[in-house]
């Protein structure tokens, strides 16, 4: 599984969540809402440090991350971040692997 993120949503990540280079950021899965992948889950996402990672990526020193318990919500699909410039929200996309 990879974790993509654009640098529109990088950027979003260093200026909403104040993420600076070093910190790590967990993407998990979360009851209540809905997503693509399946109904009444959706994704979260927190500054934590890994503690047995499924997927990592890195980009300027920020660790993204997705922890083995959490891997099921993905269903064999990548993870991709942007960020939508008409809401000012990020959005993400799952493409199978």
């Amino acid at each position: 599984m990879d974790i993509v993120v654009s640098k529109e949503a990088l950027n979003w990540f260093k200026d909403e969540m104040e993420a600076e280079p070093g910190e790590n950021i967990r993407f998990f899965a979360r009851y209540g809402g809905s997503s693509k992948l399946h109904a009444g889950f959706s994704l979260g996402v927190t500054k934590d440090t890994p503690d047995e990672a499924a997927a990592e990526s890195t980009y300027d020193n920020l660790l993204f991350f997705v922890e083995e318990r959490d891997k099921w919500y993905f269903d064999g699909h990548n993870l991709h971040v942007l960020f939508n410039e008409s809401t000012g929200e990020l959005e993400y996309d799952y493409k199978k692997a």
